[in-house]
């Protein structure tokens, strides 16, 4: 074989093969009979055997073109088939997105914007790391996620899409002094114990930042790291703590409140996190174009954490 048949003299070889008529095939492909003759002839030159036998009034299949004919068929829908994929992914229709998020998310927006891009995109798979947001960093430096819904980057590695401003609250059992309070200074942490998140937490860092600004020293009587674990020692009433709205849902418990913290306000920069050098996977572009086109997440929490206060009422 000299050179590699091209796949446009293939379909015209299956075209005249079903047809068995060069002039019906060369008006149906709108080709001119003679530029279709010298295609089949080059087939043929190339493949160094004959395909047809024609006469002036039939074209019949030789063996070997009888033999190549489903070889043929199968090659050509093979490689259509390959590129209706290639179009889908390129369209971000199909493939596979590695999502990062910070728990509080993961547990209440997440899944279902996942259901919903899931139902309009059913060709994806959409796998969810949760961590923490220094750990989601990482991972996307190291290409181990797509994206990362998380707080602010602090290095121009990254790219940030920002979403919502997640404002610190204070948080305690209910029941307590705080109760006939409105908005609360940041001091009641020098007076109350002060329950803290583990230091390697987004959460940490700006609670320490808060004190450092108003020049008080407090020292945490407990550090965790899960959500649920503080969620557990402010209802057994063991001291008070501060924490972004949007984590409140992940507490877990019915008898906590929230007061607002105030002198100074604290926010933190919710959106989505991408590595800067690196191209987005077309569905994770989808993923993106969904995930910020819906209300507003703050909402959507306050629902779930809704939710979540029902459940807990109920067991």
């Amino acid at each position: 074989m000299s050179r590699s048949p091209s796949m446009a003299s293939l379909r015209l070889f299956v075209q005249v093969a079903h047809n068995l008529s060069f002039s019906k095939t060369a008006r149906l492909a709108h080709v001119s009979q003679p530029a279709l003759s010298r295609t089949i002839r080059l087939l043929e030159e190339q493949l160094d055997v004959r395909l047809f036998d024609r006469n002036s009034r039939n074209v019949v299949l030789t063996p070997a073109g009888e033999t190549l004919l489903p070889i043929v068929e199968r090659l050509i829908a093979d490689f259509d088939h390959a590129f209706v994929s290639l179009e889908q992914t390129f369209a971000g229709e199909r493939g596979r997105v590695v999502v990062g998020a910070l728990p509080s998310i993961a547990a209440t927006v997440l899944p279902e914007r996942i259901l919903e891009f899931r139902e309009a995109h059913p060709y994806t798979e959409i796998i969810v790391h949760d961590h923490l947001d220094g750990s989601l960093y990482q991972q996307l430096h190291d290409r181990q996620i797509d994206i990362a819904i998380t707080t602010e980057p602090t290095s121009d590695a990254f790219e940030f899409l920002p979403m919502i401003r997640d404002e610190y609250v204070m948080v305690c059992q209910r029941g307590t002094e705080f109760d006939q309070q409105g908005e609360i200074d940041w001091s009641v942490f020098t007076k109350s114990p002060f329950l803290a998140m583990t230091p390697r937490s987004s959460v940490r860092a700006a609670t320490d930042q808060a004190f450092a600004s108003a020049r008080m020293s407090v020292k945490p009587l407990y550090e965790c790291t899960q959500l649920a674990t503080m969620g557990g020692l402010l209802a057994a009433g063991l001291g008070i703590t501060a924490l972004p709205a949007s984590t409140l849902a992940m507490l877990g418990r019915d008898n906590l409140v929230s007061h607002r913290l105030s002198s100074p306000v604290v926010t933190r920069q919710i959106g989505v996190a991408y590595l800067a050098s690196r191209t987005m996977p077309p569905v994770a572009q989808a993923f993106v174009k969904h995930f910020l086109s819906k209300p507003s997440m703050m909402e959507e929490i306050s629902r779930y954490q809704g939710k979540t206060k029902a459940i807990n009422r109920q067991s």
